[in-house]
């Protein structure tokens, strides 16, 4: 049960529900709206911070998803790891691949630089202080500074906003396989909802 009320959309400042609305928040955001309809001023901020990065980013959706999926995974939040975005799957996702990221370093259907991605997100969901030298240089081997920029930015957004959502316990509207809190979640041992976006 989600651990702080969500309000109905008809409570919400009108500026919020205007710019929610023309971002076209995914059910995963308007769940945290719902919740950060307290606090109207940060949500619209996080709103235009949000749909700034989805606009503006270089990487491929494909990347950015399986970057989001395994960062979930780690923060176990089981609202992120319930959703797949159409624009990843429309960029080549399958749920092959999302299966490959029990074991990415395994993986034949990942590419290296995924892989090299996928091994940045778990150092900084992990064990950030281990993140080196060698670690930015085995992702210049793919990307372009810029590139592992984005990356990074998010990284952080994922993981930051993934431990919220965790923590505020927004499960009830997920498929049932994803309320059951008696097993660590997965987002490759799962179904899934597919979402615009």
């Amino acid at each position: 049960m989600t651990r702080l009320s969500m309000l109905p959309s008809e409570q919400w400042d009108a500026d919020l529900r205007v710019l929610a609305q023309a971002e076209a928040a995914t059910p995963l955001e308007q769940g945290l709206l719902r919740i950060m309809a307290h606090a109207p001023e940060l949500a619209k901020a996080l709103v235009t911070f949000g749909s700034t990065m989805w606009r503006s980013h270089t990487l491929p959706r494909r990347l950015l998803e399986l970057v989001r999926l395994r960062i979930a995974f780690h923060n176990q939040c089981r609202s992120c790891m319930a959703i797949r975005y159409q624009s990843a799957v429309d960029d080549g996702l399958t749920e092959g691949m999302v299966c490959s990221l029990e074991k990415p370093h395994e993986a034949p259907d990942l590419t290296d630089a995924e892989k090299a991605a996928i091994a940045y997100a778990d150092l900084s969901a992990n064990d950030h202080l281990s993140i080196n030298d060698e670690t930015f240089s085995q992702l210049r081997g793919y990307y372009t500074e810029g590139e592992i920029v984005e990356l990074g930015m998010f990284i952080a957004f994922f993981i930051g906003y993934g431990r919220l959502g965790a923590a505020w316990d927004m499960v009830e509207e997920l498929p049932q396989s994803f309320q059951d809190k008696s097993a660590k979640a997965a987002p490759w041992a799962r179904e899934s909802i597919q979402v615009r976006g």
